[in-house]
């Protein structure tokens, strides 16, 4: 178990953290998500599924449910940022701030459409397998993903006050 901790840790950490945004839930959550498989694993039956889609299944359930109780309690825009103390050059200042562009116009699209386009371009994942992941079909998914690249595209774009 450790091996294969050791090997889907880092996939599954950025699965989570690019759905939730925040890398300390994504920690939480993908050490839950092992934990589950870990129980679970007796009764996993070999041939129906791959483990990976079985894995990134277990940890799409769990980030469903932390957006679903963060609905509840909206975060507010008065929250303190950490201060980064340490110089940047300006390439990684422009990087970080591009990343940040990103991710705040990635929550921004509905939750369908966000994990389409994580599991699509983060994840690498061929669209057969992330349809399956999605329970949906192949047609599906690429319909989820224009439009998901259309809002992403119009977020992006949009002049800063309206972000």
């Amino acid at each position: 178990m450790r091996e294969i901790v050791a090997r889907k840790l880092p996939r599954i950490v950025a699965l989570a953290s690019r759905l939730l945004g925040d890398r300390n839930e994504a920690d939480d959550v993908a050490q839950e998500a092992f934990l589950r498989i870990w129980k679970i694993a007796p009764t996993w039956r070999r041939g129906e599924a791959r483990f990976d889609t079985w894995l990134h299944r277990v940890t799409l359930n769990l980030c469903y449910d932390r957006l679903r109780r963060h609905r509840e309690t909206p975060l507010s825009d008065d929250m303190p940022e950490e201060p980064d103390l340490a110089p940047l050059p300006d390439e990684r200042l422009a990087a970080a701030h591009a990343n940040e562009r990103m991710q705040q116009a990635l929550a921004t699209l509905p939750v369908r459409q966000r994990e389409a386009l994580v599991l699509q371009y983060y994840q690498e994942l061929p669209n057969a397998q992330a349809a399956a992941l999605m329970g949906i079909s192949v047609e599906a998914l690429e319909s989820l993903l224009a439009r998901a690249r259309r809002n992403l595209r119009a977020a992006l774009d949009a002049p800063k006050e309206h972000r």
